[in-house]
């Protein structure tokens, strides 16, 4: 034993060296125990808080540190400093996850997967805060909760729900295209190197020039799209249900660095306002054809980290926290993320979150905020607590000021059904199913879909079954015939709840 580890006492987290950690105080040797044992309280409070508050979403997750480099230039678009010239390093966190398990649940559940990356950036952390598909269950906020309630537990039973999750998704036409993705092999990604990600949502890059356009982010996997069918998915929850956590780990051990090609499609305001449908609708895409990707990066995760709980479970992302030169989108989801996020971090780590190391930007951080639980950073010691002030020199920098939004109405209402291409909830799923899947991907989504809405059950079995299956109909005919056949479903039935003079049209001659 080297001199240094002799000179290391035994404390308590004051400081105080003591010699008794394994027997209580006692009255005797075997009387009760006596209050005054701190050490004991110590020991036992602490262990009871070792856990936090779960996240509600995204509760499993995983995550590395590593780098972002830049190959491309792309200043046209932004003046963001960490793309400021080719061959810059930026230190990133990611975090995977699942979405609706708890924090005890298998890494390989049918679920889509969280992609959270935290930049390090010299003007501030940026979160890019998305998933492994390019869109989502919902397009407005309000319906957040409720979705998320049906991918959770049945408040009667507490067990996982076919007949919930059917019942909304059949009353939400709208989560079809993300459905299809989700009951493809898609949903059961072979870990998390294996898999894309994505920041989902419209962004916005704002040029040297303060020119705006809008963006959306693409990281594609460098290992190749792998993932795992139904069966292997399901045995391997039993054989080993952190897979996706040792993988990621084991892989960066033996320097097998995951890495991501970054990339970026463009929109000019010009071509959001003519386009055919929202191009802010995180349901849909935009198609590659008419904005195709364009090379921006590499990032590479290289790192382990070094106390899973310290900088992985307190890490905290919130599509709020941009720098200058990438800025939000009227995108409905996006808004409603931006209060809700920090707000779940508040609620689940303090007020004080980003104090926290491994949200802590590594870079000179100025502002007003003061006390509360958990100022770990001197709670700015004897500098003024209040703005503007006669002492600190701190200013506002009118060159971070970003440009104005144009905006299309001055009419401030509720969801409008009648605006163009709000309602075609059906285009892009039926592509999806004929376009960018192949025969085998097709057999594997039907028979997945098949076996989910097996689970339904209750006296609403059928109206909900028949309602789900209107919409696969309006998505792809054959689609439609091929679930509504596994499930053993008479297909007029279904027809006559379609209400869709074309639909039915194209059934009488598929």
């Amino acid at each position: 034993m080297s001199d240094e580890q002799k000179s290391k006492k035994l404390t308590t987290a004051s400081g105080r060296p003591y010699a008794e950690n394994e027997n209580s105080m006692s009255i005797g040797a075997r009387g009760p125990l006596l209050l005054q044992d701190y050490i004991l309280h110590e020991k036992m409070a602490h262990f009871n808080r070792e856990r936090i508050p779960e996240r509600v979403v995204h509760a499993k997750g995983s995550g590395a540190f590593g780098t972002f480099t830049v190959t491309h230039d792309i200043t046209r678009y932004t003046k963001a400093k960490l793309f400021s010239q080719i061959g810059k390093e930026t230190k990133v966190l990611l975090r995977f996850s699942t979405v609706g398990g708890e924090k005890g649940s298998a890494d390989t559940e049918r679920d889509p997967r969280g992609f959270a990356v935290k930049f390090y950036t010299e003007d501030g952390n940026w979160d890019l805060v998305g998933n492994n598909t390019p869109v989502f269950f919902i397009k407005d906020p309000k319906k957040f909760g409720d979705f998320i309630h049906t991918q959770k537990r049945d408040p009667r039973t507490n067990c996982k729900s076919p007949t919930m999750m059917w019942d909304y998704w059949s009353l939400n036409p709208e989560s079809l295209h993300q459905v299809l993705i989700l009951m493809s092999d898609r949903g059961t990604p072979y870990g998390y190197r294996h898999m894309n990600g994505y920041g989902s949502h419209t962004f916005s890059l704002i040029n040297a020039a303060n020119e705006r356009v809008w963006v959306k982010f693409h990281f594609k996997t460098a290992q190749g799209i792998k993932n795992f069918v139904n069966d292997d998915a399901v045995e391997m929850k039993g054989k080993d249900p952190d897979f996706a956590q040792r993988d990621l780990v084991e892989a960066i051990d033996k320097k097998d660095f995951p890495k991501w090609n970054v990339k970026i499609q463009v929109m000019t305001d010009e071509q959001a306002s003519a386009f055919r449908f929202n191009p802010f609708d995180l349901t849909k895409i935009w198609p590659h054809a008419e904005f195709p990707l364009i090379d921006v990066g590499v990032l590479e995760l290289n790192q382990v980290p070094k106390n899973y709980f310290a900088e992985i479970e307190q890490s905290a992302f919130a599509p709020a926290h941009v720098v200058d030169g990438i800025g939000y989108s009227p995108d409905k989801m996006l808004q409603g993320r931006l209060l809700s996020y920090p707000d779940a971090h508040r609620y689940r780590l303090g007020g004080n979150y980003e104090q926290i190391p491994v949200n802590r930007c590594p870079y000179a951080v100025n502002n007003y905020q003061r006390d509360g639980a958990m100022a770990i950073n001197g709670n700015g010691e004897d500098a003024p607590n209040y703005f503007p002030n006669s002492f600190d020199g701190i200013v506002a920098d009118e060159t971070y000021k970003e440009p104005a939004w144009q905006l299309e109405s001055s009419v401030a209402d509720w969801y409008d059904r009648n605006a163009a291409g709000e309602d075609d909830h059906f285009t892009q799923a039926g592509l999806l199913f004929n376009k960018a899947m192949n025969d085998y991907d097709r057999h594997n989504l039907v028979s997945n879909i098949v076996g989910a809405m097996s689970g339904i059950s209750g006296p609403k079995k059928e109206l909900i079954i028949n309602r789900q299956l209107c919409h696969f109909f309006r998505a792809d005919v054959k689609l439609g015939m091929a679930v509504a056949k596994g499930l053993g479903v008479d297909v007029e039935t279904v027809m006559a709840g379609l209400g869709n003079a074309h639909t039915e049209r194209t059934l009488e001659t598929a």
